[in-house]
């Protein structure tokens, strides 16, 4: 009797199976041959059943026919063709919203109301008087640097009144410490992270006389923090607190922290890192340690003797130019206030402080024959070798000359530029503020300095590159990421704890360059 059915025209890799009777329905290593058997042999999603419970789109011929085309032959590149013809269950079957949609739908959830009667009782967290954004996943409480990024979306969403109440809450904090510490958290209260309270009075629209005369008071007090070592390092020539000493007897600053002691939040990982450094006190490791979390890039190449090696951490002994570059923001921005205050010897004074600092930094931190500032270090009396995003700080602040600025922008463009993204240092150590990893807000450091001085299609590449990077992952995972792979636009990695969503600088990121550049995110 004549088979009527129609015999579907299959890959090679099925063309044994015969479709009649009781023959059995092609499997998707059937369907699929060398397609099915790349991806699963390159672990291209973490469970091999993900793939295998794929759903086409289109007819799998065709799917084949496309990849042998293309013949995409790595991970990042497998995954792409996979979720452009396939539903990935838990993948890109979330049918997630347009990115700014998201991230104004995040802030509600990411707010938090942390008023004296509401605070935790019996717990390490440090009471605040107003609302304010956490970043999310593991992080659950007010971050320092964190929050100038995060404010940058809040600004860009028109909301206004969770900026001014979250610099209040950073006043308040100055005023009960003498610093904003690295978190609303006690174990937080040895260290700061970097300074970035100058800049978001920058960002405030706050018009009352008393209030910003309150804010002021409050900016020279954390400046008071940041130099409190200067009149033991004139005397001593040596390192003291956070001044560092340069050779002409000027002064810059270094990250430290007040305790030499674990980290209670990586206590384990603290004292296992401290075991492997023979012949270094723990006491000395762990203030290392905390300095280098202090920094914010904790952990990176840049404090690192032996780059792939955590325990020839040196974070102390290295004058870093992020933070120099922000302090003299600091400085800049309390003489201008000071001056429409009419206090004119404070602004004397502090313009001097900013003066003295940039000729520090250009003698010490700029490299003229590689283009680029760096960071340096005390213990052999040089710039350190390691290329990273912190170049840009100084155009980020307006610190930097016109040439020097146009020499950054060659060398971020020659070797700092990711298919991504910004790459944040070229070395790839394991560690997360290394290769092949971008973060946001070393993405708007480097958008906001190019536009400045007038690099505005370097900016926009490199706006345009993180920000697909954000949209393909959101696409496939439904969330925004603490950071990325700029280099397969993948989630990042690396690190000392597992990857978080949630994010508040990437959505503050993400969202001050949608409003800033006409970005498709479709």
């Amino acid at each position: 009797m004549k088979n009527n059915r129609k015999i579907l025209r299959l890959p090679v890799a099925f063309l044994g199976l015969v479709l009649c009777g009781n023959a059995p329905s092609p499997s998707p290593a059937d369907l699929y041959g060398d397609l099915f058997s790349a991806i699963q042999e390159q672990h291209v999603f973490e469970d091999g059943k993900t793939f295998a419970d794929a759903a086409a789109k289109t007819p799998p011929q065709d799917i084949v026919a496309a990849y042998n085309r293309e013949k995409p032959n790595t991970p990042a590149k497998l995954r792409a063709f996979a979720l452009r013809f396939f539903i990935v269950p838990g993948v890109n079957d979330k049918n997630p919203s347009n990115i700014r949609e998201h991230v104004r739908s995040l802030w509600p959830t990411l707010t938090r109301i942390d008023k004296s009667s509401l605070a935790e009782e019996n717990s390490s967290l440090i009471n605040l008087p107003h609302d304010y954004i956490v970043p999310g996943g593991r992080f659950r409480e007010s971050y320092y640097w964190d929050s100038y990024f995060t404010m940058l979306g809040l600004v860009a969403d028109k909301r206004d009144d969770l900026v001014e109440s979250m610099i209040d809450n950073f006043t308040s904090l100055i005023e009960r410490f003498g610093h904003i510490p690295n978190g609303t958290r006690t174990y937080y209260l040895s260290r700061s992270q970097p300074p970035f309270f100058a800049l978001m009075l920058d960002l405030s629209k706050q018009t009352d006389s008393a209030v910003r005369a309150r804010r002021l008071a409050a900016l020279r007090k954390e400046y008071a923090y940041w130099m409190a070592g200067e009149g033991c390092a004139q005397k001593s020539k040596k390192p003291c607190d956070r001044v560092m000493p340069m050779p002409d007897g000027s002064l810059l600053n270094r990250y430290w922290d007040d305790r030499h002691t674990p980290r209670d939040e990586s206590f384990a990982e603290d004292r296992a890192t401290a075991a492997k450094a023979s012949g270094r006190p723990p006491e000395q490791m762990y203030r290392n340690l905390r300095a280098g979390a202090e920094s914010g890039w904790d952990f990176s190449s840049r404090w690192l003797t032996d780059p792939k090696d955590l325990s020839t951490i040196e974070t102390t002994s290295i004058v870093p130019i992020d933070l120099n570059a922000l302090l003299w923001a600091m400085e800049r921005h309390i003489a201008k206030q000071c001056a429409q205050a009419g206090d004119r010897p404070c602004a004397n004074e502090f313009v001097k402080r900013a003066d003295l600092r940039k000729a520090s930094v250009d003698r010490y931190l700029w490299l003229g024959k590689e283009a680029r500032y760096s960071d340096w270090a005390w213990y052999d009396r040089k710039a350190t070798p390691v290329l990273s995003s912190a170049t840009l700080y100084p155009l980020f602040v307006g610190m930097a000359s016109t040439g020097q600025a146009r020499a950054v922008a060659n060398t971020t463009r020659d070797k700092l530029i990711a298919p991504g993204g910004l790459r944040t240092t070229n070395l790839r150590t394991g560690q997360q503020w290394d290769a092949p990893n971008g973060w946001a807000p070393l993405q708007w450091v480097a958008i906001e300095g190019l536009e400045r001085y007038a690099h505005k299609d370097l900016a926009q590449n490199i706006a345009t590159r993180w920000i697909k990077t954000v949209e393909v992952t959101y696409h496939e995972t439904g969330k925004m990421l603490e950071k990325y792979d700029v280099e397969e636009r993948l989630p990042g990695g690396g690190g000392e704890y597992p990857l978080q969503d949630g994010f508040g600088w990437t959505n503050g990121v993400a969202s001050a360059i949608l409003e800033r550049y006409p970005i498709s995110t479709n």
